[in-house]
């Protein structure tokens, strides 16, 4: 994307250079850079219309991306919760039989 505006730039430079220092009468180079001012100006409208196309696509991609990634976090913490669950009512159930033998038989 930046090349693209380099290039542009350098195409500016070269084209105002060239006609500048052409051997021709003031209104035929006015003309010539008006033209040219023209191109350059279409140039950069459509590169700048590209660019934002480009930007549009990339955003909709990350946030289907972080969407995407968002669902999976999700599940994998659902999971870590499933098994810390798990351990808890294992260590639950560990501490209800030790306490059974604690009581005394009323």
């Amino acid at each position: 994307m930046i090349y693209k505006g380099a290039i542009v730039l350098g195409v500016l430079i070269g084209a105002a250079a060239g006609v500048l220092l052409a051997p021709e009468k003031g209104s035929i180079t006015r003309d010539k850079l008006k033209k040219e001012g023209k191109d350059i100006k279409n140039r950069l409208s459509s590169d700048f219309i590209e660019v934002k196309d480009d930007l549009s696509k990339a955003a909709t991609s990350g946030k289907e991306t972080l969407k995407k990634e968002f669902k999976n976090m999700a599940s994998k913490t659902s999971h870590k919760t499933e098994q810390a669950i798990t351990f808890i009512e294992k260590q639950l159930a560990i501490l209800k039989e030790k306490n059974k033998t604690l009581q005394k038989t009323v």
